[in-house]
């Protein structure tokens, strides 16, 4: 978080109508308009959510994201670095289609935001807290291969 609890990015009026424009299907990509850097020079860390669209859309309208069923069970929000998201789709979404790949600063996500072990005691991101659907950087849908595959790498560029 930013000085005084604020967010390092807040969405503005243009973000906002491309997030509506998106859920609606008009446009296939939404990104902000802030730079990779914060007015500090500080590198953005960013952390991936994959998340059924219709799941989303219904967050977005409501202004926060609960979590999926297994998040929800589990307590926390599960989130995966740039090192793991690739892994964490072919682990766990091979074969689901309609997903999206929505990326946030973990700065934004304020103390409640921890990196704890998971699998093989590599660092994960959870988040034990709402997740604020205006917090999200970009948001891509994740095509899926013929094979049930999702291949994230052009979303990641």
């Amino acid at each position: 978080m930013g000085r005084k609890g604020k967010s390092p990015h807040a969405p503005d009026a243009r973000e906002v109508a491309a997030l509506w424009l998106f859920q609606l299907g008009a446009v296939d990509t939404v990104r902000p308009t802030c730079a990779t850097e914060s007015p500090r020079n500080r590198i953005l860390t960013l952390i991936y959510k994959i998340v059924p669209r219709s799941l989303w859309t219904m967050a977005a309208a409501n202004g926060s994201f609960a979590g999926a069923p297994v998040d929800l069970a589990d307590g926390y929000i599960h989130f995966s670095t740039l090192e793991t998201v690739q892994e964490t789709a072919d682990k766990h979404f091979h074969g689901q289609d309609d997903l999206l790949l929505v990326a946030f600063d973990d700065a934004a996500l304020g103390p409640a935001l921890r990196y704890e072990a998971s699998r093989g005691g590599q660092l994960f991101p959870h988040l034990y807290a709402p997740l604020p659907c205006a917090t999200a950087l970009w948001v891509k849908p994740m095509p899926m291969a013929a094979n049930g595959t999702h291949d994230l790498s052009e979303l990641l560029s």
